[in-house]
């Protein structure tokens, strides 16, 4: 993007709520309208939608439901607004599993999510769809695999996995569905964990659609710092897979208030990418309590939890917004 661009689009994940929007709930999909309209007042222009797990061989309904959502929100006055999608692989359907027909179903699975993504009218897909998120491997005996040993042992999934990632990306390219791998780090799932893992990874998958989305937190925990993130950038920016940006904390919580490199780590992103920017905190609601181990207190959620004196989930999102456009600014500005 150049740097005398307007400010991009900036999307709220709705990790801040829930993680199932529940599409086939009527009296859910008015709590989402409410959150959606509350949220455009503060600024932000599109939303993050966690695509929940679902289970068997027929999607088709699963499909329905989300475009049944979509047209909700646009009889609700919000055509205008922009959804990207948040959606991961599992233990059942998994790309690198060494069974063909178990690949051949993680391959439906994904393919199913990139329809709800269409569906949703939107066109990023993004998370973690190579490894299955937060499932360690481990030996036939139960024990845990770290280090060399894990590393060797991805090597091996992921060469399993390009072939059928780069099927997804021919199928997501039909849908005008861009997918954003995500690197995530190394205390939440085994891998890749590091923006160079990724890059590794794609460089045995042939279609361009399947690219990346870089995660701040992600990238101050795991990441090979500034400089070497600058040529990363620039170079998945010049191979057309940058496909997305998140802005979240190293604890996943309040951003105003977190510690990130917002110069270092914004810089190079606004010198080659146009795309929407999305805030990301994860909310102690029960889905992480405990896969994350939030000892903080949740930011109450407002038609949902009694008010009380810590900040709500709004008043989190709108200093969140501020402080992200804030930073932004000042990368414009210093042009």
């Amino acid at each position: 993007m150049s740097k005398s661009a307007s400010l991009p689009d900036i999307y709220l994940s709705f990790f801040m709520f829930t993680t199932n929007l529940q599409p086939d709930n009527l009296a859910y999909r008015k709590v989402v309208v409410d959150h959606i309209k509350q949220l455009q007042t503060f600024g932000y222009s599109g939303f993050e939608f966690p695509i929940a797990p679902t289970f068997g061989s027929d999607f088709s309904q699963d499909i329905q439901n989300y475009a049944d959502l979509r047209q909700y929100l646009d009889d609700q006055g919000l055509s205008a607004v922009k959804i990207a999608t948040n959606v991961g692989c599992t233990r059942t359907y998994d790309p690198t599993s060494p069974y063909p027909e178990q690949r051949q179903k993680a391959l439906a699975y994904l393919k199913s999510r990139v329809d709800i993504t269409h569906a949703l009218r939107g066109e990023i897909m993004m998370g973690p769809i190579v490894i299955p998120y937060g499932v360690f491997p481990t030996t036939d005996f139960n024990e845990p695999i770290w280090s060399d040993q894990l590393q060797d042992e991805l090597a091996v999934r992921y060469q399993t996995a390009q072939p059928v990632l780069n099927e997804l990306g021919i199928y997501a390219a039909q849908k005008n569905v861009k997918l954003a791998i995500e690197p995530i780090t190394h205390w939440e799932t085994p891998g890749p964990n590091k923006l160079s893992q990724l890059m590794d990874f794609l460089d045995g998958v042939d279609c361009k659609q399947v690219g990346v989305v870089i995660d701040s937190a992600h990238e101050t925990l795991d990441g090979d710092g500034p400089e070497i993130f600058k040529t990363q950038v620039a170079e998945l920016a010049r191979q057309g897979r940058l496909h997305y940006i998140q802005v979240s904390p190293p604890d996943r919580g309040a951003l105003h208030t977190s510690w990130i490199p917002w110069q270092s780590f914004l810089e190079p992103v606004l010198d080659v990418y146009n795309g929407p920017i999305a805030v990301e905190i994860f909310n102690a609601i029960p889905a992480f309590i405990g896969s994350l181990r939030l000892s903080r207190r949740k930011f109450w959620i407002p038609g949902e939890d009694t008010p009380n004196t810590y900040p709500s989930a709004y008043d989190i999102a709108q200093k969140a917004i501020e402080a992200t456009q804030r930073e932004i600014n000042q990368v414009l500005d210093l042009a």
